[in-house]
């Protein structure tokens, strides 16, 4: 019974983890139907090297620094020679189950390596249309490698924020989300915004997307994606308590997208007569974003609330970053960052304490973006980050990758 448990368990998180490996297309699609045709095939380059990079980075060092522990490092990786293929091969004959573990220790590397990419795609969003590949890459090593497992531990690796704060959150409205927004934030402010977007006097100019049903559908694959992201953070489904609290957090991911999408549309339409689908499709991620901190817990009324206020939030959110002269093809840094705050906020409605939530949103925030900024400003110094604005005229899809992504055009 023990094995059947165990195997149970050990397939379930590594579904889960293929789910959150498929939002590396959701955001891969959404990022390319949103920007000019000519960088589409550059935004495609990025997503899938920062992917691999996060894979590599996470095996290579990251996940030694999000999880010291002794028995779960070494049944994963006993050694960087391990690592490399350099020595002996992984043992899983002896199961362990440190921390509690009650699946494979690969699984559930591979589930947390899943969600570093994640974190590293919302800078790619952020960023599109106007940052060269390889500084982006170098970037990417830095986050994946060091900055986010470092704030990563701080939450699931024993460290003091689960520990002595109390700070609470289930999958990540924080640790993933915020993360990755507060990094985009600090490249964004190196970067600047793309040839065009604003004018002298300081009002914008919109820059209009290439493919909205290629974003849609973006949207789509992110919201199935995080049924795994979400529901695979109860790590297992072997018991009828579990099984209980994973059908829970299906049912409040689903309805809190819902709740994004309608809110963010009644509020474009009140606020500008038209049902802006741009904004639809970041109240849908925001109403994802704002349930993941604790997608458990409240009921499924409570949910659709929280993920309704999360499309608000966000509408608004882009509209005064954009105000405020900063970039962000996406909305990336407002659905994941200003609703990632609210998320780990929401948690006090259902228990959680609002000096440790604000406390784990002042660390994760405040040392993301401090490190962030000191890694974009050492990679500008002896690498130019932003393209020319005679590159971004030709298009980055030329000057980057020389391949264009729509030729007959």
């Amino acid at each position: 019974m023990e094995e059947i448990k165990f195997a149970v368990d050990t397939f379930y998180a590594v579904m889960a983890g293929a789910l959150v490996m498929w939002m590396a297309a959701g955001f891969t699609m959404l990022e390319a139907g949103m920007i000019k045709k000519k960088n589409a095939a550059e935004i495609v380059t990025k997503n899938l090297g920062l992917y691999s990079i996060a894979c590599i980075m996470f095996l290579v060092c990251g996940f030694a620094l999000m999880y010291p522990g002794g028995a779960l490092l070494d049944g994963v990786i006993p050694s960087i020679g391990t690592s490399l293929g350099l020595s002996t091969s992984m043992d899983n004959t002896d199961i362990g189950i440190p921390y509690g573990m009650e699946y494979s220790q690969q699984a559930d590397f591979f589930f947390q390596v899943v969600f570093v990419a994640t974190a590293m795609s919302i800078v790619s969003g952020a960023v599109a249309g106007r940052m060269k590949i390889l500084p982006f890459f170098l970037f990417a090593i830095v986050l994946t490698g060091f900055i986010y497992p470092i704030q990563g531990y701080w939450n699931w690796g024993g460290g003091f924020l689960s520990g002595s704060v109390g700070y609470s959150d289930y999958a990540g409205s924080g640790t993933v989300h915020l993360c990755g927004a507060a990094a985009a934030l600090a490249v964004v402010h190196v970067l600047g915004p793309r040839k065009g977007k604003y004018n002298s006097d300081g009002s914008s100019n919109v820059i209009a997307g290439s493919n909205i049903p290629m974003a849609a559908l973006g949207v789509w694959i992110l919201w199935l994606g995080w049924f795994g992201f979400n529901g695979g953070s109860e790590l297992v489904v072997s018991n009828e308590s579990a099984a209980i609290n994973v059908s829970q957090v299906f049912l409040n991911t689903n309805i809190a997208a819902a709740g994004g999408v309608v809110a963010s549309l009644m509020i474009s339409q009140l606020v500008k007569g038209k049902m802006d689908i741009t904004m639809a499709m970041n109240g849908a991620i925001a109403g994802l974003v704002a349930i993941t901190a604790a997608p458990s817990a409240p009921s499924a009324g409570a949910a659709l609330l929280i993920g309704a206020v999360g499309g608000i939030i966000v509408y608004f959110s882009i509209i005064g970053l954009d105000k405020r002269g900063i970039d962000d093809p996406v909305g990336a840094i407002s659905a994941h960052g200003v609703v990632g705050i609210w998320g780990v906020m929401a948690v006090c409605f259902t228990g959680g304490s609002l000096y440790a939530q604000a406390a784990g949103v002042l660390a994760i925030a405040g040392f993301t973006y401090v490190a962030s900024l000191i890694t974009i400003l050492v990679i500008n110094s002896f690498m130019p980050i932003r393209a020319t604005d005679m590159e971004q005229d030709t298009g980055l899809d030329l000057v980057e990758t020389g391949v264009e992504a729509y030729p007959e055009f």
